[in-house]
């Protein structure tokens, strides 16, 4: 395989085939890209049946694709054919992770299933991610992020009290089984420096769903209680969550006993620091109401940033609550690089959201970052990297493998 691209980052020795598609395979995959890692997408050719047609297409949502999907390479190949499943082996042979998102049967139907795989290349992490896990009943199940936060137990306990189950405002079980299976295929790639071999790593939407209700789950799993929906509210301690100001809104989480204190000379109302039934946090959270309105008086006579500058000045956590564009228009999101520049040969200079990790000795801004490709941009110097002539990459064209 043909190697010759510069790269740069902590893992540009590795070469990643991507298979996934929609948002949580290629999450996974992008933090390899940003770090430097050959990726390959593999996509099915134009023409051939089972194009993708789901969410975060390029016709879809162009602004969505361009930011999942930078800094790769596309490749169309039809793995059904012969010929396109002999060009897969052949990328296998040379490559560190093979990753995909099918239902579980699909990939042994299409005979391309981690063992299939691994005869051919003993060190290659095969890593997969699915709805609802690789076995057990719902496992042939189709995934969706927001069947996933339901099930996954994320929307009982998200948005206000009797308003009944409310989903995220991101797709938060797909991204979070993204992270969860990079994290696996960066442990399997460790683990394999050891003992020379790869392995089959996987997870699901579900599992990354539940895993994520942290401290929510450990409160029925240890101490029997089911997690209500608080709102913007911490379930555990009062007061936190969303105050109206004079112009606008404040987030507020004065947790603990100390906090409450400076909090209430902050707010210039000490007089609710002994009051009875005020005095600590489990007393506060069973008069959650009385505490938010005697508080909320108060925050409404100055503005957001006053009460900010206040607070923080008193060592009271808090922040103003965002729309998007003010946001990245944020000084210390500026400073922090959250927004990066690219340059696209159709949108000209793009920004796409930058890798939110940081190292020493490899700046994350030192090379360019690059546009997400075209379908099939780089197939033609794909296969030559792998010794097809012109006359046969034309005719694999023609035949709908590539």
């Amino acid at each position: 395989m043909n190697t010759s691209t510069e790269r740069k980052g902590p893992l540009s020795r590795f070469t990643i085939l991507d298979a996934t598609r929609v948002r949580a395979g290629p999450t996974a995959i992008r933090t390899f890209a940003d770090l430097g890692a050959r990726v390959i997408k593999l996509e099915i050719p134009p023409g051939a049946p089972g194009g993708d047609d789901m969410i975060g297409g390029r016709d879809h949502n162009r602004a969505d694709y361009e930011n999942l999907h930078r800094n790769k390479e596309s490749l169309t190949l039809n793995m059904k054919e012969r010929e396109g499943k002999a060009i897969l082996e052949q990328l296998v042979k040379e490559a560190d992770v093979f990753i995909e998102n099918y239902r579980p049967d699909v990939k042994y139907r299409l005979g391309i299933g981690p063992e299939e795989l691994r005869r051919i290349n003993p060190r290659l992490v095969y890593a997969s991610i699915s709805g609802f896990g690789q076995d057990g009943p719902y496992a042939n199940w189709p995934g969706f992020d927001s069947i996933a936060q339901g099930m996954g137990g994320l929307m009982s306990v998200t948005g206000k009290p009797g308003e009944g189950p409310m989903r995220v405002g991101i797709p938060i079980a797909d991204l979070c089984s993204g992270h969860f299976c990079a994290q696996a295929i960066m442990a399997a790639l460790l683990e394999r420096e050891v003992t020379g071999e790869g392995q089959w790593v996987h997870t699901s939407l579900l599992e990354s769903q539940i895993a994520m209700l942290d401290f929510q789950a450990a409160q029925w799993l240890i101490d029997h209680k089911v997690p209500q929906s608080t709102g913007n509210e911490h379930p555990l301690t009062v007061p936190t969550g969303v105050f109206e100001t004079r112009d606008g809104y404040l987030n507020l989480a004065a947790i603990g006993q100390s906090m409450w204190v400076r909090l209430c000379v902050a707010l210039e109302v000490p007089q609710l620091i002994d009051e009875p039934g005020l005095g600590s946090d489990p007393e506060r959270v069973q008069n959650r109401a009385r505490v938010n309105a005697a508080i909320g008086a108060a925050f409404k006579t100055r503005t957001t940033a006053e009460w900010t500058d206040i607070l923080l000045k008193a060592g009271v956590p808090c922040g103003p609550i965002y729309s998007i564009d003010k946001m990245f228009d944020d000084p210390q999101v500026k400073h922090l690089g959250m927004a990066r520049t690219l340059h696209h040969p159709e949108l000209g200079d793009i920004q796409v959201v930058n890798l939110p990790m940081q190292f020493s000795r490899h700046p994350r801004d030192e090379g360019p970052m690059k546009a997400a490709p075209n379908q099939g941009d780089q197939t033609e110097a794909v296969l030559t990297g792998l010794g097809y002539s012109p006359a046969q990459i034309a005719q694999l064209r023609q035949q709908f493998v590539v």
